[in-house]
This record gives C-alpha cells, structure tokens and sequence, in this order.
C-alpha cells in the first residue's frame, strides 16, 4: 500500500428485507416485500451497478435507500446510516433512483389520463355515485410543495403563505388514483395559469376527451365548458344544489394529496434539493402513490398529518362569459 494511503472501510449493509415482515416494511419504507421487488424489478436497467467490485450497491438496496428518505423526509446521513452507505452514495443512489421513477416510461405507464370511453364511463358512473354529480372524469386541485430557498429567482418561489414551495398542480379519478401531474412552477405562481400551460389544457381544447367529460375544480380555476367551478355567491335552488354536490366531489382530491403527503413525509416538510430535483421527488411520490394503488397496500398508521395547504386558491378567478353560462345551463338542467 502506498505510503500515507488510508485503507478503506466498509460498513456493514443489513438484509432489510429478510430482517422485517410486511407489516414492517411498510411501516419503513410503504412497501412490503413483494411490492419493493417488483419496483426493483421496473428500475433494474437503470440502476443495476455495471461492476460487482468494490461494494457496489444492488439494485435492491438502492430502491430502499430511496424509499426510506422519501418516507421519512430525513437527512441522507440518517438514511445511510440506516442502511450501512455513506452520505454521499446516499446522495448519488437517490439521485438515479429517482431519474429511473421519473423517467417517460415510468411515467406513461403509471401517470395517465383516461381516453378510452369505457374507463371515461366507469369513472364518471363512480363520480356520479358519490354526489350525484354527471360527467366528472377527474378532480383538480394545486398543492403546495415546501422547498429550501433557491439561490435563482428566489422571490418567485415565495407563495402567498410567505413560505418557499413548488405549486404542484395534480389531477385524481374515482379511484384516488393520480392521473395528471405537473410539478415545475415556483410558488407565487397561480393556479389558473398552471392549468393553462398544461398538457391537459391542451388535450381538452383540441376535444381529444369526449365533450361530455368534466373537471371540478375550485374558484382559482376558470370555469370553462369542461372545467366546472363552484358558484361564488349561489342562489337558493339548482345554483345551491350544484355548489354542495361539487364541494362533495372535491374533497376526493383534498383526500388523495392527504394520503400522499402522509405516506411520503419528505413532501409534507422542508426539501432541502434544488428546485428541479425538489419537481422530481413530487412526481416519483406520484408514481409511487399509483403503485400503492395498483397493489392495494395500506398507509403506514404513523400518524395524521394536519395543515395540508391547497394551492393558490385564496385567488378567486372570474368565470369566462361562455364557461358561466354553461355552468348555469348545466346546475339548471341537473340540480333543479
């Protein structure tokens, strides 16, 4: 050995999943056994090591290392020592884990909004059997992710709660399940105007969607022939109907974020990651919470997380002339 030159040292690495039972692990990391292999199994040509020398880290460990701080929200120092990793390859093991998760491939095939009609009725069907409300194919609502202050355009990224955040705008169906994501605006920015650079604006403008299909938003969205907003200051009868069976309808997206935030605490305080990688870890929870979804698994009972903060929806926006009119034809004709 050359003079002056430290041996390395290695830490022990625990064989989490042979140490804990289901139970167990999803209380660690909101997965159980089966579930982390086969998210394993969708990342492994991403994250597979190249070389088996010098201790590289497995697949395996690497999805756990990930999933422990999004659970936890902890300090990478904290979730190394947790699994026998420095905090550096803690750093570096997150960073590719979540570049896999967030991945266009991952994402279109666990982020997806419904085009096929018989999907479209089911959920509409579903919607409907909750409030009596027809044609909802989804829910809308912003959520605002705190962040660190960035060193770049700090201003914009102080919402009107005068804390830094990423306003993340997020779309659910009948089945609480995330359907459209968007996770790249600074906090100051308003909901409406998120909505209006989304693919999803697009995708409804160019009547991709039956023209029968509605969203339900809140008064920080324009109300549009597709997009339904509550009335402001309703009228007794249908206008009254109509704004109590929407709120109804709402709470399921309030709900859904509830449930992510709560299974994910890294997104209920403080990411401490720059603004682009603070985008990423909202979408890999997305991805993640339609996983949870897919393979039924419970939450973690850890606790209630209180003070989930909606979007900018202290702005009230102006319903446009033809999409108030409609809303108006529409509480009329249903709610009557």
């Amino acid at each position: 050995m050359a003079a002056g030159r430290l041996p390395r040292y290695f830490n022990e690495r625990k064989p989490v999943l042979n140490l804990y039972n289901d139970f167990e692990l999803v209380e660690r990391y909101r997965f159980d056994r089966n579930s982390i292999e086969y998210i394993t199994d969708l990342l492994a040509k991403d994250i597979c090591p190249l070389t088996h020398r010098s201790q590289s880290v497995d697949a395996v460990t690497k999805v756990l290392v990930t999933l422990r701080y999004l659970a936890t929200g902890k300090f990478q120092l904290c979730s190394g020592d947790d699994h026998g990793v420095s905090q550096p390859t803690v750093s570096r093991i997150v960073q590719q884990t979540l570049d896999s998760l967030t991945s266009n491939e991952i994402i279109k095939r666990f982020i997806k909004f419904p085009t096929d009609p018989n999907e479209i009725r089911r959920h509409q069907q579903r919607f409907y059997n909750v409030a009596n409300f027809p044609g909802v194919v989804g829910i809308i609502d912003g959520t605002h992710i705190q962040i660190q202050a960035p060193t770049v355009n700090e201003n914009e990224f102080v919402n009107r709660h005068r804390y830094h955040s990423m306003n993340t705008q997020i779309v659910v169906d009948s089945d609480d399940r995330i359907i459209d994501v968007v996770a790249r605006w600074p906090g100051s920015t308003h909901d409406s105007r998120i909505l209006t650079n989304s693919g999803l604006h697009q995708l409804f403008e160019h009547h991709r969607v039956p023209v029968s299909c509605h969203l339900l938003g809140d008064s920080a969205y324009p109300c549009r022939r597709w997009i339904l907003t509550p009335f402001l200051r309703p009228l007794p009868g249908p206008q009254t109907n109509y704004n109590r069976s929407h709120k109804k309808i709402r709470s399921c997206v309030e709900r859904v974020i509830g449930q992510m935030k709560r299974r994910f605490h890294v997104l209920h305080g403080e990411i401490r990651l720059r603004p682009e990688k603070a985008c990423k870890v909202t979408i890999a929870c997305a991805v993640l919470h339609n996983i949870c979804k897919e393979r039924d698994l419970p939450l973690a009972d850890d606790g209630h997380i209180q003070g989930e903060v909606p979007g900018d929806d202290g702005v009230v926006v102006n319903p446009l002339a033809a999409g108030a009119q409609y809303r108006q034809l529409f509480a009329i004709n249903h709610f009557s």
